[in-house]
């Protein structure tokens, strides 16, 4: 369960690029900002770690050392939905984000699950789910005992992805951990995500079929998007306002509440947005009377 709410980047903030650094400093990077979390891109991986377990170690043991929490998104070349080859070397990219968030002691690995592609709905969900559990037991074969899959809500139609999707994949497959993208459920949904009670209704489903340590530790993914009729499109950063979803109404809900989620920011400016959100949330926390950020 996580102590408190943890804010970060979805990859690598581009003014640390700038400083022409190993990647293995990052963690002090995002520290010095007052930042407490790291989502590791492995978006383009194939069938092994693009990242030697040596640099895996080391940014896994500075995250430690600067008290970052750290988790990878998977390769987007995975579709458990997908036919019998693309499944197979689906689940290969998937355990290879597995193996190297083994070794940077991450404990979730984000993945986008499929497409639907020519199956149902149902159809799909049961083939994705059986993929999913065919990649634990490749795991727990090869030890990995502190490794969990984290399927995420997806923002385009042809995905399986909806929140009722994603929970029932949790539901059905060991060592799983779900993952709500709020912009990509907006893009599902064509708006909504403005008042509390939105993130509620959400935040709701969860405890009611997952549970409330599930809700407690929430691991989400947070932008301003937009969509179209098929969904997601673009990001858009914290300080357009004509795009959703609204952050304040969710920080509003996490101090009500007493979460403690982890909020990975996607935006086109990674680590300033996370810093925005930490300091909406740390607000609502001081108007609630407490302070755990």
């Amino acid at each position: 369960m996580r102590d408190r709410p943890r804010f970060g980047p979805a990859g690598i903030p581009p003014a640390f690029k700038r400083l022409r650094k190993s990647i293995v400093d990052v963690p002090k990077f995002l520290r010095d900002e007052g930042l407490d979390a790291l989502e590791y891109q492995a978006v383009r991986w194939g069938l092994k770690p693009q990242i030697n377990r040596k640099e895996a170690e080391g940014l896994g043991e500075n995250c430690e050392r600067n008290d970052v929490l750290l988790t990878i998104h998977a390769s987007y070349f995975i579709n458990l939905c997908g036919e019998a080859e693309t499944i197979e070397a689906s689940k290969g990219r998937l355990l290879a984000c597995a193996t190297a968030a083994d070794w940077m002691g991450a404990d979730i690995v984000v993945f986008h699950p499929g497409y639907y592609g020519r199956r149902s709905k149902e159809e799909a969900s049961n083939v994705c789910a059986k993929a999913m559990s065919d990649v634990v037991e490749m795991m727990n074969s090869m030890g990995m005992r502190n490794v969990k899959l984290g399927p995420e809500t997806t923002g385009k139609l042809l995905q399986l992805g909806s929140l009722d999707e994603v929970i029932s994949l949790c539901e059905r497959v060991e060592r799983t951990t779900l993952v709500v993208d709020w912009a990509h459920l907006y893009s599902r949904e064509r708006g909504g995500f403005e008042s509390v009670d939105d993130f509620r209704r959400v935040i709701d489903e969860v405890e009611r079929r997952l549970g409330s340590n599930a809700v407690k530790s929430l691991h989400c993914h947070f932008t301003r998007v937009e969509f179209t009729k098929k969904g997601e499109r673009r990001h858009r950063t914290m300080d357009e306002v004509g795009y959703g979803p609204n952050f304040k109404p969710f920080a509003s809900l996490i101090a009500e509440l007493g979460l403690s989620p982890v909020i990975i920011s996607e935006s086109p400016v990674l680590d300033v947005d996370a810093q925005k959100m930490r300091d909406i949330t740390l607000k609502e926390l001081e108007l609630k009377g407490t302070s755990r950020c």
